[in-house]
């Protein structure tokens, strides 16, 4: 039964009748033929058949006498795996003990391999021309401008490491809507056989790359976890095998292991160890690790988040860990207290700031760790930022195995966003020298 609306302007025709009472509009979705309401307001049709909640995802509803025909077609649906799935490729390994250690354990182990640590984070705000525009736009709402000049700093470190260029694919792992492709698509318009891999596993609203069709630009989505990805059954690097470029915007957590096994872990590779590959134009990059399936590696840019949603599984600097007398039960401690850095804490005492709030886009940990009881809030930071430089050392040894030359930068200010932290890699120069 429809609800009378009085003073209220009628629905722009061919969309939902339906008055949102909470934006003060009617419902913008389109409507079939001879149809009132969109499909999420069908139950308002008089006459019409009675919606259901969806078997397979209670997120949305079913006329019930379409029931049996929007299960075949339903995105929720199980689906044939595709050829380059490959279940837990890239999880790692499972053993060791996931027990939380004693406090005081913790802290002395934390500050003690700290110490020792020859790894410093850089500062290097950079940009991309091809943002400006868009930087500028007055249009742009804050959240939207912080995006902006994250993606503009990404693409600005890309360019300095020689990155930035044609003749090559992007894998932007954890792609989301495909922004980070987007603005690399913008700014390399004018070169040759660019490819862009977009990797997403759950399936994206408002997707740009949708919206591109430039000659000699291709762009393909893989809707497929990254832990059960398998590169070198991707049809379209195995019949270009274009050099390799991995790309990220906040990997939160193990996404970012994931990734670096992903690219690095492949079967087939020579030992694991980078070999020379082809020169590209439109950029200076070289030639780095190669699968005999797939081209060389040339580097990769990941910007770091979610520190509290590692795992040690998918950890990639296990060994790192070992090799200081660590192991899982410290590596779950420290990714419990790393939320300090970011997440807020809660205050033990009158002089301590208040509890801020950590980057929209991400969950903060709520767990509170049985530490924080006698530590300030500047002290607790502290250590939190202690426990993300620890963990992401590990990340670089792993690269470094792999023979590559990484390094941690601040590449935004932290009043853009408190995960500020940008991981970037490049073959090593001992091990892009041919022998």
């Amino acid at each position: 039964m429809e609800k009378l609306f009085f003073n209220m302007a009628a629905p722009v025709p061919g969309r939902c009748a339906f008055f949102v009472e909470k934006k003060n509009r009617f419902c913008k979705m389109i409507v079939g033929r001879g149809k009132k309401f969109c499909g999420q307001h069908a139950t308002m049709e008089e006459g019409g058949s009675r919606r259901i909640v969806c078997p397979l995802d209670p997120k949305h509803t079913v006329t019930e006498d379409k029931l049996d025909k929007h299960l075949k077609k339903c995105n929720s649906r199980d689906k044939p795996k595709p050829v380059y799935y490959v279940e837990n490729i890239n999880a790692g390994s499972a053993d060791g003990d996931e027990s939380v250690p004693q406090s005081v354990r913790v802290s002395q182990a934390l500050t003690t391999v700290v110490v020792g640590l020859q790894c410093d984070v850089g500062d290097s705000v950079l940009s991309h021309h091809v943002l400006q525009d868009e930087l500028s736009n007055p249009k742009n709402g804050d959240s939207a401008h912080k995006h902006l000049k994250q993606q503009s700093s990404i693409l600005g470190h890309l360019e300095e490491l020689g990155l930035l260029g044609g003749r090559r694919c992007f894998v932007e792992f954890g792609a989301g809507r495909g922004k980070l492709s987007h603005w690399i698509h913008e700014a390399l318009k004018t070169c040759e056989d660019l490819q862009l891999l977009l990797v997403e596993r759950c399936c994206t609203r408002f997707k740009v790359d949708g919206k591109h069709q430039d000659a000699g630009v291709q762009f393909q989505r893989l809707q497929v976890d990254i832990q059960h990805l398998d590169l070198s059954k991707v049809p379209l690097l195995r019949q270009k095998k274009p050099p390799l470029v991995g790309i990220g915007k906040h990997l939160c957590g193990a996404a970012t292991d994931l990734a670096l096994r992903c690219l690095l872990e492949r079967p087939g590779l020579r030992g694991g160890k980078p070999d020379p590959g082809p020169a590209s134009d439109c950029g200076p990059g070289s030639g780095s690790v190669l699968d005999p399936g797939l081209g060389p590696i040339l580097g990769l840019a990941v910007a770091l988040c979610c520190h509290h949603r590692c795992e040690w599984r998918h950890y990639v600097g296990q060994q790192f860990f070992l090799q200081r007398g660590l192991g899982a039960a410290e590596f779950s401690a420290f990714c419990r207290m790393s939320s300090w850095a970011t997440c807020g804490v809660r205050p033990t005492n009158q002089d301590c700031p208040p509890q801020r709030r950590h980057d929209e886009e991400h969950e903060p940990a709520e767990e509170a760790d049985r530490v924080n009881g006698f530590l300030s809030a500047a002290e607790r930071e502290h250590v939190g930022r202690l426990c993300k430089l620890l963990i992401d050392s590990g990340r670089l040894d792993f690269l470094q195995t792999k023979g590559f030359s990484g390094k941690l930068t601040h590449y935004v200010d932290p009043q853009v966003t408190l995960e500020n932290v940008l991981l970037t890699a490049v073959p090593s120069a001992e091990s892009s020298t041919p022998s």
